[in-house]
């Protein structure tokens, strides 16, 4: 596998039509003062697209992208980006962390400094790790899946394929939340001969055993269940339209991107920890680099059909599997799913839970160091 250096650039026509499109948006009505309360807030939204137009700087954000090590390599037919940032420590160990959606690999980037380089960072040198942050096939700059099936398996089994065959790494560890917590879990499963550990930020899959021989539903895990289904209900609206007909979706979504500000920058808001106020977790700067990104690759719609494809195989344990190596879960408190510690434990080895004081789904662009904190500490005694 031939893994060669990549530098992101978006080409200045791609930006100019991109502007000409946000000054031409045709605004929908809205119901007065309702707020949030049908979707993305349209005073909101013209704000953002303003900024967009006047005020946003990409090619600032590009450069600030490109200071870290960025590289494409073949994997089993698809060219997938990633960064690749070695440790400065004595012993770095190597780590691949996922994103999920509507994230791309930008959501990692406050983290990347803090794992290579820990020393500068108020930590200690024997914490560092060589960081790979793989866009996953059809996210941003990695080429989407030719075929259907591009579930968390098949992510996972690429990963593993990267690392050791491209990277040559034997023996590393895997981190990630939301699509990424799930790729991370099944790397765990699938290949336990080579992942020393994995740390995560939300445990969705796989679904546990629950058959004949299984323990009794705990109360906490019956309300866990029900929690789970009103969340469904009240916010689960995006996730069916992805998981069933996200072709339909698509056409509006990469034709508009004021439409697709607002189906992303909706989900920033709602699934952080910002009491209604998005920009108290994130600038405009910092949602609009990620919106861009899945802009000038028109990649909303392959980076949908992970919902489809994942749908189609239900990642269900049977009795006696669980995922044995070492699992580490950060809890924050706005993440979107929150099951107790004894359903987790039906599904992992379970060596560390720690309860965050704040933060929500995007945790290493909410609390990068909170994050990081815990991902040294729970590999720390898996070093050796």
């Amino acid at each position: 596998m031939e893994v060669k250096p990549y530098q992101i650039h978006i080409p200045d026509s791609v930006l100019a039509d991109l502007r000409e499109r946000l000054e031409r948006t045709r605004w929908p009505g809205e119901i007065p003062d309702s707020g949030w309360d049908y979707g993305s807030n349209l005073g909101y939204v013209k704000e953002l697209v303003d900024y967009w137009v006047d005020g946003f700087d990409w090619r600032a954000r590009e450069e600030a992208i490109n200071a870290v090590p960025h590289f494409r390599a073949t994997v089993q037919d698809l060219d997938i980006h990633f960064i690749h940032h070695r440790g400065s420590g004595p012993n770095p160990l190597p780590l691949i962390i996922t994103h999920g959606w509507p994230s791309t690999f930008f959501e990692l980037m406050k983290i990347i400094p803090l794992l290579t380089d820990p020393a500068g960072h108020g930590g200690s040198a024997e914490d560092s790790f060589d960081v790979v942050v793989p866009s996953m096939p059809g996210y941003g700059f990695s080429q989407p899946a030719l075929q259907p099936g591009m579930s968390v398996f098949k992510v996972s089994d690429l990963w593993a394929e990267l690392m050791t065959e491209g990277l040559g790494y034997q023996r590393f560890g895997a981190q990630g939340g939301d699509w990424g917590a799930s790729v991370t879990a099944r790397l765990g499963f699938s290949y336990p001969e080579n992942v020393i550990g994995i740390h995560q930020t939300s445990v969705t899959r796989p679904v546990p055993y629950l058959g004949p021989g299984s323990r009794p539903i705990s109360k906490p895990e019956e309300d866990y269940l029900a929690d789970r289904d009103r969340w469904q209900r009240a916010e689960g609206g995006y996730s069916h339209i992805q998981g069933t007909k996200p072709q339909t979706l698509s056409y509006g979504l990469n034709d508009s991107p004021a439409g697709l500000a607002a189906w992303i920058v909706e989900k920033f808001r709602t699934w952080s920890d910002c009491d209604g106020d998005v920009e108290r977790s994130f600038s405009k700067d910092e949602l609009l680099t990620n919106i861009t990104i899945y802009w000038a690759t028109q990649t909303i719609n392959s980076s949908t059909r992970i919902y489809y494809e994942t749908q189609q195989t239900i990642w269900e344990l049977k009795q006696d599997e669980m995922i044995r190596v070492p699992t580490g879960v950060a809890v924050f408190p706005k993440e979107l799913s929150h099951p107790p510690r004894e359903w987790a434990e039906r599904s992992y080895n379970l060596q560390r839970w720690t309860q965050m004081p704040r933060g929500g789904h995007f945790a290493a662009l909410e609390e990068p160091n909170l994050l990081v904190e815990d991902i040294r500490a729970f590999f720390r005694p898996l070093r050796q």
